[in-house]
């Protein structure tokens, strides 16, 4: 399957990084490759770094940036961000980019597992070199931790009624492909919400991703990595896509731009917290209503810039 991805946000990401020629930027989430090729056109003298988990990601993105010989790639998690770059002699970089979504190559590829559009085997891995997969979350999981992360990752209220219909359903057969998950989650709902709504199922698919692919528990540590590895002047660029994520970096960033944290009615500050950078914008940048129109995916994006004193 060709590899498509078409990169969110594309103006606001190069004004948000504002690129120097012989600057040192990180892409850590690569993806197809077009994002990276934005940046990679702006620079000479510079230099790019590419990460992602995943091989094909990192495969496609040497393939559309092979006339750069300035970028290098690593088949890494960002979370690994600081230490790689401190262990190839780089402590300190201009600018760090981080597309949270998943490609649209991992939506529309079945074989992936990651829609409820596409059948497929349960997989739902963005590095399928790990072992856990959807599979392992929707038929071995108790009911109660079933329950737990579709409502909190997914925000789902009919969580009790999904994880209790999966794990009735599991008794008879094991759940193996994204269309049996999907019959199963609308089982619960009354037609009239199916019909209304549509998408009923995107909930909970998101939220068995984000436990397969553990994506909410090192963002915040990874976001004071990118803030970390920037020099002054430098400017860490993140796109979400759901509230949970946003809020992580949000907070994130504020708190590295926030001087005192103590609480309010202290008289002296005790806590000696300095900011070490600014809020670039203090509200989300979202895409235009022509870029929702002409790229679907987009409508839920959010990116959030923040910038190294």
């Amino acid at each position: 399957m060709e590899f498509k991805h078409n990169p969110v946000l594309k103006d606001e990401v190069i004004s948000a990084l504002d690129i120097k020629p012989n600057g040192v930027y990180v892409d850590a989430t690569c993806g197809g490759g077009g994002h990276s090729e934005l940046i990679a056109k702006k620079l000479k003298g510079g230099r790019l770094i590419c990460f992602d988990q995943d091989i094909e990601a990192i495969e496609e993105s040497q393939r559309r940036l092979k006339g750069f010989p300035f970028v290098t790639y690593f088949n890494q998690n960002f979370k690994d961000i600081k230490s790689v770059l401190l262990s190839h002699g780089i402590s300190r970089v201009d600018g760090i980019l981080a597309d949270l979504g998943v490609s649209s190559y991992q939506i529309d590829n079945a074989e992936r597992g990651f829609s409820f559009l596409h059948n497929g085997r349960l997989d739902m891995r963005m590095n399928r070199s790990q072992q856990k997969s959807a599979f392992d979350v929707v038929n071995f999981y108790p009911q109660e931790k079933l329950k737990k992360i579709i409502y909190e990752y997914g925000e789902e209220s009919f969580a009790p009624k999904i994880a209790e219909a999966i794990v009735r359903a599991r008794k008879t057969k094991k759940i193996e492909t994204t269309f049996e998950l999907k019959e199963i989650v609308e089982s619960v709902f009354p037609k009239k919400i199916i019909y209304g709504k549509g998408g009923v199922t995107k909930k909970t698919f998101q939220a068995i991703r984000i436990e397969v692919n553990g994506e909410l528990e090192l963002l915040e540590g990874a976001v004071n990595d990118f803030i970390d590895c920037l020099a002054p002047g430098g400017r860490a660029a993140i796109i979400t896509f759901h509230s949970l994520e946003d809020r992580i970096v949000k907070n994130a960033f504020r708190l590295a731009a926030t001087d005192c944290i103590c609480p309010p009615k202290t008289p002296v500050c005790i806590c000696h917290h300095k900011a070490v950078g600014k809020l670039v914008n203090k509200k989300p940048i979202v895409p235009t209503p022509q870029e929702v129109t002409q790229n679907d995916r987009s409508h839920s994006a959010k990116l959030r810039v923040f910038e190294k004193f």
